[in-house]
């Protein structure tokens, strides 16, 4: 791959990537069918009819993909009438990207391939109120023993940065950062870039999750096989995140299915995403650890909102008067389901959480609520019960079928492994970039 030395990491060295030549939306969809053909690889000519693009253009942007290190042969396969046809394959050590969430009192941080697999992982405590230079101190030491302990066979694409909203993300500017109000403009993005030397991008811990489960297809449904589009019609917009078919997420089943765990009689079954059904086209991740916040994926895409604010899923009030929150508002969710939680009701909490996501089911109507965070990892039947105990309810009385509720593939580290993904889905056309 092509790449200059830029100097960072603690005064290593890193090969930052030229991206230009990935950007386009033609070599983003080869690029894509062959990350999901897999090792087993791919023809030309099957790159060719599934993406619409003539034959010429197809060898044209392989030959540079092959040039770059990130495509090589994969052997050949039998074809009627012709010579054999040459296979090609993703090369996923080629390139890697960093996903860092920072907690409110926990760092984690992954080293991902082009695949999204996991090769290395850091995590520590974490003050996130120990202020700004002691935060971004620690990131950049775990980054670059993260890097460096990893092998890194392949160039570094960039760090995703994902924390507690609201933030920017498209200035990479933090707001008011709820129970943190001393981050309130903080150029995270940039402070972040400039000791990395590397590229950053930083969004909401929920939105970095619910992006990592689309592109990883950890919702079940179908891939989109990619179709080339004019360059006179791709201005403006994000490019949909489509979840992928074939992809096995955690406790799934090599068949595609979710594997539940054993439930009490008459108790809701307890299964990690993906699903069987619906295809999950629209869905609400919701994370409940040392606070709770949402990620919305509408119509296979990512939705942050025209101010990037949506899905301050824990500030909606729900009891007026109610208990303080760090946001400064009385009777937020987030503030009734983490004193229900202190003081060791989680039944209670769940039960309020369900109402919440209720709410958001009524709202937007998504085809899926699936639960995620440190809390809920610790009690995943509790809640998957109490949450679509009220999500039935409601359904019930609306004559309805009820929104299925699941706990969230990728266990703790998801938020993790979703803002590594957000350098690595626009490589494949599958987010914003």
């Amino acid at each position: 791959m092509k790449h200059g030395v830029d100097s960072g990491l603690n005064g290593g060295v890193v090969g930052g990537v030229n991206l230009g030549a990935l950007r386009s939306h033609n070599t983003a969809l080869v690029l894509d069918l062959l990350r999901t053909a897999g090792p087993e690889g791919i023809s030309r000519l099957e790159l060719a009819e599934r993406t619409g693009l003539t034959p010429q253009a197809v060898s044209k942007i392989t030959a540079r993909l092959r040039e770059d290190g990130l495509v090589a042969e994969a052997g050949r396969r039998a074809s009627t009438g012709g010579k054999p046809r040459t296979v090609l394959r993703l090369v996923p050590e080629a390139g890697h990207a960093v996903g860092v969430h920072l907690d409110r009192d926990e760092l984690t941080a992954v080293l991902c391939d082009l695949t999204g697999a996991v090769i290395a992982r850091r995590r520590t405590p974490l003050d996130l109120g120990a202020g700004a230079e002691t935060v971004v101190e620690r990131a950049v030491r775990e980054v670059g023993e993260l890097v460096a302990g990893g092998g890194r066979p392949g160039a570094v694409l960039g760090v995703g940065v994902a924390l507690p909203g609201p933030l920017d993300h498209r200035r990479g500017v933090l707001h008011r950062v709820t129970g943190f109000p001393e981050w309130n403009g903080f150029p995270l993005r940039d402070v972040l870039a400039r000791r990395l030397s590397l590229p950053v991008v930083v969004d909401k811990d929920t939105n970095a999750a619910a992006l990592g489960l689309a592109v990883g297809g950890a919702v079940g449904g179908g891939a989109g096989s990619g179709t080339a589009v004019p360059a006179t019609a791709r201005s403006g917009g994000a490019v949909p995140v489509i979840a992928g078919a074939g992809t096995i997420g955690s406790g799934m089943s090599a068949s595609g299915t979710s594997a539940p765990r054993a439930a009490a009689p008459g108790a809701t079954p307890v299964t990690t995403s993906p699903a069987p059904t619906p295809s999950a086209a629209s869905f609400a991740y919701l994370h409940f650890g040392a606070g709770l916040g949402g990620g919305l994926v509408i119509g296979g895409a990512v939705h942050r909102g025209t101010r990037t604010g949506a899905g301050e899923f824990g500030h909606q009030v729900v009891q007026l008067d109610g208990p303080p929150c760090g946001c400064g508002n009385r009777g937020c969710v987030e503030a009734l389901c983490l004193a229900a939680v202190a003081r060791g009701d989680l039944a209670e909490a769940a039960r309020v959480l369900g109402t919440a996501a209720g709410n958001l089911v009524a709202l937007l109507d998504v085809d899926l609520v699936l639960l995620g965070g440190r809390t809920v990892a610790a009690a995943p039947e509790t809640f998957v019960r109490g949450v679509a105990a009220v999500l039935d309810e409601r359904a019930r009385r609306a004559g309805e079928d009820a929104v299925p509720v699941r706990v969230a593939a990728g266990g703790e580290r998801g938020v993790a492994e979703g803002a590594a993904q957000l350098l690595l889905a626009p490589l494949f056309g599958r987010a914003e970039g």
